[in-house]
């Protein structure tokens, strides 16, 4: 097999013995200069994934908090074989200016991943982009168009579709008819992973540049509360924004996106015709948090629904899959997460399929005390890297491609908007516009603060 093609396989499922023939494959290459933009948890995850199956030179890093960018230039430190210190910077502007970047990792807060995408490929870099790709629709629009017109490769990080074990139920229980009909999906988190404090508001720290990290974000008040690993300090980068509808697309946003982008790339769904959606805050009215802790929403396919529920109190219906998809067919129903997944033929008690992720801690050590690190989702990581490595190679489009991105990210933006306006909103996927909605069309942009201007797709 020509060894591009052996790349593309790689992060669609490939077997795990041969991981390490592509990385030796791979080390005669001259080393991908990257550049890491957003230092945090994820970020350094995803980078030291790439660093395991590809040769790397770490060229720049961005981020708005000083220790955390002075932490991940440590930590990169520690690697074997990379004694060069990465430029710092705290401007993603200024990092790019350089032009000398293979990849470029946007591994941000949801508000800040459109621009610096679209900056990037202007830049002459592929990318590797965080989802969900956008906080509105038109951003998204936007970096599609920017991708295609400047030719880049843009890889997004919803990396179900390159997840062992997730690509092994599609085989074995999908393209093998087992499911027959399918007729119903429903799609789910009950995390309980909604904010409730009240925090003070606080200075804002010395090493920390607040009024970047908000960038076309609405600037809200400094407050958080106390982080613990960090002897207590307020940081509201760290997982407190989460929480706001300020900065993403709440739980839907964050969370849906994966398990419908994961149906989405099982069952070959494209756009949804219709999107409805309801909920809000039902329960837990305390603290500052705004994003809803009770939410259900309806794609509409053509041929079935696909349902999206979650709950940030109770219990999960299904202890065993509380973020998770349920496929059902006439002949049996698929569960899948993150975790594992299993077959059951219809009136059957027991699966007659399932699956595990795949770890190999065996062969890549690290992973056994990495920092944060997901161990289950390693494995996943390292062939979403070898697709996007693949796609370059063959001037291809990789699993993950932005358009895929979008598309799931779009229609859970939609989602949140028809919970807003109280109607379902059918969308034309031609046109980018809700069908006979002027209202719902004004909100696909959102405004930006100044003097940050909002993407245009036909600008980029």
């Amino acid at each position: 097999m020509h060894r591009r093609n052996f790349l593309s396989a790689a992060g669609a499922g490939l077997a795990a013995s041969a991981l390490p023939a592509v990385h030796a494959a791979a080390q005669g290459k001259k080393p991908l200069r990257v550049g890491l933009i957003g230092t945090g948890w994820y970020g350094k995850c995803s980078l030291f994934r790439l660093i395991q199956v590809a040769p790397v030179e770490v060229v720049a890093l961005c981020d708005v908090d000083k220790k955390m960018l002075a932490e991940a230039s440590d930590l990169i430190g520690q690697r074997k074989g990379f004694t060069k210190k990465p430029r710092l910077h705290g401007d993603y502007r200024e990092m790019l200016k350089e032009k000398d970047f293979d990849i470029v990792m946007v591994e941000t807060p949801d508000h800040w991943h459109a621009l610096p995408m679209i900056a990037a490929v202007q830049a002459g870099a592929d990318v590797w982009v965080q989802k969900p790709i956008s906080v509105d629709v038109v951003e998204g629009q936007a970096m599609v168009a920017a991708a295609r017109k400047h030719k880049k490769v843009v890889q997004v990080v919803t990396q179900r579709r390159s997840t062992p074990h997730i690509v092994e139920a599609r085989d074995r229980v999908i393209k093998e008819g087992k499911l027959g009909t399918i007729g119903h999906v429903e799609v789910c988190c009950y995390y309980h992973m909604r904010a409730n404090d009240s925090p003070p508001v606080k200075p804002v720290p010395d090493f920390f540049d607040y009024e970047m990290w908000t960038g076309p974000a609405p600037l809200r008040p400094y407050d958080a509360p106390p982080y613990k690993d960090l002897g207590g300090a307020p940081l509201p980068h760290r997982r407190w924004w989460r929480t706001f509808m300020e900065y993403g697309n709440g739980i839907v946003g964050d969370m849906c996106i994966h398990m419908l982008d994961m149906v989405r790339f099982l069952l070959g769904l494209g756009w949804p015709k219709r999107v409805g959606s309801t909920g809000g805050i039902i329960v837990q009215k305390g603290g500052k948090s705004n994003i809803s802790d009770t939410q259900t929403a309806t794609f509409e396919f053509e041929k079935f629904p696909v349902i999206w529920t979650h709950r940030t109190w109770g219990d999960p219906p299904d202890p065993e899959y509380p973020w998770a998809a349920f496929i059902y067919g006439d002949k049996g129903t698929l569960k899948v997460s993150v975790n594992k997944y299993e077959f059951f033929p219809s009136g059957a008690k027991k699966a007659t399929l399932s699956g595990t992720p795949l770890m190999e801690e065996d062969k890549y050590p690290e992973d056994r005390t990495e920092k944060d690190l997901e161990r289950h989702v390693a494995s996943a990581l390292r062939r979403h890297w070898l697709d996007f490595l693949g796609a370059r190679e063959n001037y291809g489009k990789p699993v993950s491609d932005i358009e895929e991105g979008h598309i799931s990210t779009a229609s859970c933006i939609l989602a949140n908007l028809s919970m807003q306006h109280g109607r379902s909103l059918t969308w034309d996927p031609t046109a980018h516009r809700v069908v006979g909605d002027d209202e719902a069309n004004k909100i696909l942009r959102r405004p930006y603060r100044a003097p940050w201007t909002h993407p245009e797709p036909d600008k980029v």
